[in-house]
């Protein structure tokens, strides 16, 4: 049983009488098919009908004392995953803009290809291909630094594992898409341009 919360280990429980070893409380867990909350009138009758002098306290469903026990680890959760997005968030911002200015910065080169008989998709491609590079060597000395920190955060999850592919790879692929538009909407503009344009382009 995991009677300290979900975060603590398994630990062996003997079941016994209540005669054979008494205790100052009692708990009574009762499973029934029907709303639990509706059932409370009648245990409580059943509970003052053995006992009178018995008080009759601290009702709650099995789900809500879950809910109770977890509700830390459940807090730290959201902290952890506000962050989570907000850093992803500021990534993606950062990503973006370094390289949006880059390739705007190479306009003239752009201009100069364009000039010598480059075509366009070939300068895209080129573009891209190279952020995407970039972009690629990041994500992944990202998700190897990734990999011991992910330590951190058993101790707020039970039965899942910290490292989530889908969620590498999902938050991974956000960040690639990123670098893809922010290499393709300057570089498009820029082949739109007329080359001699481009070439006294500052």
């Amino acid at each position: 049983m995991r009677q300290l919360g979900p975060s603590h280990e398994e630990s062996p429980e003997i079941y016994t009488a209540y005669q054979q070893e008494t205790i100052g409380e009692m708990n009574l867990a009762l499973r029934t098919a029907r709303e639990p909350l509706a059932l409370v009138a009648a245990v409580k009758a059943l509970v003052l009908a053995v006992d009178p002098a018995q008080p009759v306290y601290d009702i709650a469903t099995m789900d809500e004392r879950l809910s109770e026990s977890t509700a830390p680890q459940r807090f730290n959760a959201l902290l952890v995953g506000v962050f989570a997005l907000a850093a992803l968030a500021l990534a993606a911002v950062g990503i973006y803009g370094v390289l949006a200015f880059s390739v705007a910065r190479r306009t003239p080169e752009i201009g100069v290809r364009m000039a010598l008989g480059a075509r366009r998709a070939a300068v895209l491609r080129m573009v891209v291909g190279e952020g995407l590079r970039l972009c690629a060597l990041g994500v992944g000395l990202g998700l190897a630094a990734s990999a011991p920190l992910t330590r951190l955060l058993r101790s707020l999850l039970f039965g899942v594992s910290p490292s989530d592919p889908l969620t590498l790879v999902a938050a991974s692929a956000a960040l690639l898409l990123v670098a893809v538009m922010a290499c393709y909407v300057p570089a498009r503009r820029a082949t739109e341009v007329d080359p001699m344009v481009a070439l006294r382009h500052e």
